[in-house]
C-alpha cells in the first residue's frame, strides 16, 4: 500500500462529508440533551441518562463530565472489538458530545447555581422553559436526540455509552441496532426510577409524581430509536406485490419492463382449490409507485388477486447495495 493510497481518502468529498455530518450528529444531540432534557431530568437512557441521574447524586459535576467517565471504558472495549479505523471515529464523537454538551450548558446558565441545578427557569434566560409542558419538551429532546445519534451511527460511528453495548449485542447476538439501544437504555431509565423518581441515594427533596418522569424517559426513548432507525435506513419501506392473473399476464409482463421499467419474477403456483397450474408475479416498488401499480393493474385485470406488505429492507440492483458484515442496520 503506497502513501497515495492512504492519503487519498482523506483528501476526498465523501470522507469530509462524513466527518461534518458526526460533528452535526454530535451537536444536535448535545443541544438536545442541554436544552430539552437535562432541565426536566428527563432519563432517555444510554451513558448521558446515567450521567443525569448521577449529577442528581452529585450536583457539582455536570452532565457531560460524568459522560466522560462512564464513556472511556466502553470506547476501549469499541477499539478491541471493532478495530482502529472505526475506533477513531467513535472516540472522536464520543469526546466531542460530552465536551460539547459543557460548553452549551455553560452559556446557556447565567450561574454556576443555575447550572448545578439545571434550572429550565434561568436556562437562556428562562426563553425555552417548558416546566409546564414536559411532554412537547420530551418529544423535541427525543427527535433531536434520534437525528444525532442516527446521523453519527450512519457515519460509522457512535457517540459511545449504550450505543457501544448495542452495537455489540448487533454483531454477537444478532439484535439489531435499535432494539439494542432500547434494551440497553432500560436498565438506565430503572436507575432513573430509583434515583429521580424516589430518591434512592440521593439527598435531595423528590418532588410529588417525579416518578412519572419516568414514564416521560420511556416516551422518549421510544421515539429516539424510532427517529434513530429513520435516519439511518430511511423513512420509506419498499413494498412486495403478488400478482395472480389468469389470461393477461403479457399485458403485465409489458406494463412491468416497458411502463414501469423494472424486472418481476416469476413463481410457479398451484391453485388450492382448482388444483390448476398458476404463475404468480413477484414485484419490488417503492412506496410512491404502489398506488399506480394498483390502478394499472386494475385496468389491465380488474379480476386478478394481488397482495402488497412491507420490504423493510431491499437489496440488489435498483435497490440498496448488500451491507457490509459490520455495517449497522437500525430496523
Amino acid at each position: 500500500m503506497t502513501l497515495r493510497n492512504v492519503l487519498e481518502p482523506m483528501f476526498s468529498v465523501r470522507w469530509w462529508m462524513s466527518w461534518i455530518s458526526i460533528f452535526f450528529g454530535c451537536a444536535i444531540m448535545a443541544a438536545g440533551f442541554v436544552f430539552f432534557i437535562n432541565p426536566y431530568n428527563i432519563v432517555p437512557g444510554g451513558v448521558y441518562g446515567a450521567s443525569i441521574v448521577m449529577h442528581n447524586i452529585f450536583p457539582s459535576i455536570q452532565v457531560g463530565t460524568f459522560g466522560y467517565m462512564f464513556d472511556v471504558p466502553l470506547l476501549i472495549i469499541a477499539l478491541i472489538l471493532f478495530g482502529g479505523a472505526f475506533g477513531a471515529r467513535t472516540i472522536i464523537a464520543a469526546l466531542m458530545t460530552p465536551g460539547l454538551m459543557n460548553i452549551m450548558s455553560t452559556l446557556a446558565y447565567p450561574t454556576k447555581e443555575a447550572l448545578q441545578a439545571l434550572d429550565p427557569a434561568q436556562l437562556l434566560g428562562g426563553k425555552i422553559d417548558l416546566s409546564n409542558d414536559l411532554m412537547l419538551a420530551t418529544v423535541i429532546g427525543a427527535v433531536m436526540l434520534g437525528v444525532g445519534v442516527g446521523m453519527v451511527v450512519r457515519n460509522q460511528a457512535t457517540t459511545g455509552g449504550t450505543d457501544i453495548v448495542a452495537m455489540i449485542l448487533q454483531k454477537y447476538a444478532h439484535i439489531n441496532f435499535s432494539k439494542g439501544v432500547f434494551i440497553a437504555d432500560a436498565g438506565v431509565v430503572i436507575s432513573g426510577l430509583l434515583v429521580i423518581g424516589f430518591g434512592w441515594g440521593s439527598d435531595q427533596d423528590v418532588e410529588s409524581g417525579s416518578w412519572m418522569l419516568s414514564l416521560y424517559s420511556l416516551i422518549a426513548i421510544f421515539i429516539s430509536s424510532r427517529v434513530i432507525a429513520h435516519v439511518i435506513d430511511g423513512a420509506s419501506y419498499d413494498k412486495l406485490i403478488f400478482i395472480i392473473s389468469e389470461n393477461h399476464q403479457e399485458e403485465l409482463r409489458t406494463f412491468i419492463t416497458k411502463d414501469l421499467d423494472r424486472s418481476a419474477t416469476y413463481i410457479k403456483a398451484h391453485g388450492m382449490y382448482t388444483g390448476a397450474e398458476k404463475e404468480m408475479i413477484f414485484l419490488v416498488v417503492s412506496r410512491k409507485e404502489v398506488k399506480s401499480v394498483e390502478h394499472r393493474i386494475k385496468d389491465i385485470d380488474p379480476q386478478a388477486f394481488m397482495v402488497v406488505t412491507d420490504a423493510f429492507d431491499t437489496f440488489g440492483e435498483g435497490f440498496k447495495p448488500l451491507p457490509d458484515k459490520d455495517e449497522i442496520q437500525a430496523a
